[in-house]
């Protein structure tokens, strides 16, 4: 079973800048950092290829930074410029084909509160 372990989250002031790990237990294809504030929908911030390419929600551009490093199976975001409205659950989310399944499979991790406040 993959499992994949976020750390960093935390209480920040606004204009603070955050950085969030995910620890994947094996080697995953494309990772991507998900959001979810109160009575919001999950929402997609970053995502990042095996080979590097990144996508960013629009208003964490410029501020966000997405990476990872395949050999430890890791994924970061970078948080900076932090705002209020970045609130949120963090979670990290990878695929990976399964060849039991026979399909591409969606794992979760469970989520790290990230809290922008005065």
């Amino acid at each position: 079973q993959v499992q994949l372990v976020e750390s960093g989250g935390g209480l920040v002031e606004p204009g603070g800048s955050l950085s969030l790990s995910c620890v994947a237990s094996v080697s995953v294809n494309e990772m991507s950092w998900y959001r979810q504030a109160p009575g919001k929908q999950r929402e997609l911030v970053a995502a990042i290829t095996t080979v590097g390419t990144t996508t960013y929600e629009d208003s964490v551009k410029g501020r966000f930074t997405i990476s990872r490093d395949n050999a430890k199976n890791t994924v970061y975001l970078e948080m900076s410029s932090l705002k209020p409205e970045d609130t949120a659950v963090y979670y990290c989310e990878a695929n990976l084909f399964s060849f039991s399944m026979l399909r591409w499979v969606d794992y979760w991790g469970q989520g790290t509160q990230v809290t922008v406040s005065s």
